[in-house]
């Protein structure tokens, strides 16, 4: 009896450790962040019925008159068509705030909309509430409208902006910052050129600390993050190879010659810190009525999708209201067709109908199963032992299917691994390949070639460390 003890309690030692986790890691917040994979962007202002994409801050708040403003509207035509969070231009760089700012009267209660009674950001935030989308606010830093900008004066006028979002529309998923530091406006009424120091003039640090202890687990989006960093580009286009980590020591928002750093990430990257692709639904970020015929197709949007949340990122589209404060006709039929598309090419999974078959298990031990793959938990996955930094999977169908994407998504709790992979067709023994990649991360969809086949083999042929992937999906 003691020596089956012994023995018992030998086979229970020799169960393989779960992997080691390699570089930086998502925090929970983050995780979550690449999990939503879609969320709206809403640009809407003065400049809106100014014409203009960049209000120089001299409009008068008379103009702001919406005549039909609905965000219910704007909310429930984005949970949908697949959304899942909304984040609102709050204040752009013409200074004109959303919501009835205590700090300026230049804001909507300046307006006739409502008698001054309005608030923008009020009725988006209820509305997110109302469908279970995540709200999420952009606030200019640079404001061309303020007489203090370029002095320690306006940086705390920013940041009392900023108690004021946090502590009266909240919960807040993201704050949104771009690069746009400085230049001509109308500053208290002076039309003049200011520049300031955009690496130190915020104080970003101290900045961020005060947001964060109003919402601690609030994603910041910069240049250079620290919660997640721009794809480099306004196309909607991550990249090829995108790794979800950099270095940010030496970046901040507006720093010039870092967009192809930005677009593919670093591998060796000391911070998680993936990329975001913004991009708009017409050619400018807030609507004109001369746009209404160049709003880009469901095809565009779906080519769009392919390059952003299937190279591992998250999408962020703008869908801008119009005069009347509506998403215009036209941006909802795309918005609609483009929710048809991916209904239709990625809405029926072949997986379940396949045998999977791993070319190494860590410790030949079932917590670490292939099949995991297939196992709608996230806290589950496929790993193989320790050294092992290539290996294949195999996708056999019990007869010809026409597969025309597939999908592979690693476990980024335990870090980014893949370095390189091809997707190859198996027929009568003999393997053909049809697709190179580099990166998974997140989620990657690979469009495959119309060839019918019984067997796909994915091979992974370098890797950071022992591989772990999370989940693999056909359609």
């Amino acid at each position: 009896m003691r020596y089956i003890i012994i023995l018992v309690a030998l086979i229970a030692c020799s169960k393989p450790e779960p992997p080691a986790s390699i570089g930086p890691v998502p925090s929970p917040s983050q995780l979550a962040w690449h999990d939503m994979e879609m969320n709206a962007f809403v640009h809407f202002t003065t400049n809106t019925f100014t014409n203009r994409e960049w209000g120089y801050g001299d409009e008068s708040p008379a103009v702001f008159q919406p005549t039909a403003f609905d965000a219910d509207q704007w909310v429930r035509t984005f949970k949908e068509t697949g959304f899942k969070g909304v984040i609102l231009t709050c204040k752009h760089h013409d200074g004109f705030c959303l919501w009835p700012s205590q700090y300026t009267d230049h804001s909507v209660k300046s307006s006739p909309w409502k008698n001054g009674q309005g608030d923008v950001v009020l009725e988006v935030a209820t509305a997110c509430k109302k469908y279970g989308l995540k709200f999420g606010i952009y606030v200019s830093p640079w404001d061309r409208n303020h007489a203090d900008y370029g002095s320690p004066a306006y940086v705390t006028y920013y940041r009392n902006q900023l108690t004021e979002l946090f502590t009266n529309y909240g919960p807040l998923f993201e704050m949104w910052f771009d690069g746009a530091n400085g230049g001509d406006g109308y500053y208290g009424g002076k039309r003049e050129k200011r520049s300031i120091q955009g690496s130190t003039y915020y104080d970003w640090p101290a900045t961020l600390d005060l947001v964060r202890r109003m919402e601690p687990n609030i994603i910041f989006f910069s240049d250079a993050g620290p919660g997640v960093r721009w794809v480099g580009n306004e196309r909607g286009i991550a990249g090829e190879t995108n790794w979800n980590t950099i270095t940010p020591d030496t970046l901040f928002a507006g720093k010039g010659g870092i967009e192809k750093l930005l677009n593919t990430g670093d591998e060796q990257g000391t911070a998680w810190i993936p990329a975001e692709v913004d991009v708009s639904i017409r050619p400018g970020w807030f609507y004109h009525a001369s746009e209404d015929s160049l709003v880009k197709t469901p095809e565009d949007l779906f080519s769009i999708y392919l390059s952003s949340v299937g190279r591992g990122s998250t999408l962020l589209l703008n869908v801008p209201p119009d005069r009347r404060g509506l998403l215009h006709e036209k941006d909802i039929a795309a918005l609609q067709g483009f929710r048809k598309l991916l209904d239709e090419r990625l809405g029926h999974n072949l997986i379940n109908e396949a045998t999977l078959a791993a070319s190494n298990t860590r410790g030949n031990d079932t917590r670490f199963s292939v099949q995991n793959l297939i196992d709608p938990q996230h806290s589950t996955y496929w790993a193989t032992d320790d050294g092992i930094n290539s290996g294949t999977l195999d996708i056999a169908f019990t007869d010809d299917r026409e597969v025309h994407y597939l999908v592979l998504a690693e476990y980024l709790p335990l870090g980014q691994r893949v370095k390189s992979f091809t997707v190859e067709i198996v027929q009568d023994n003999e393997s053909k390949s049809i697709f190179t990649g580099t990166t998974i991360g997140h989620k990657r969809i690979i469009p495959l070639p119309s060839i019918p086949t019984k067997h796909l083999r994915v091979r992974f042929t370098d890797a950071r460390a022992s591989l772990v992937l999370s989940g693999v999906a056909v359609y």
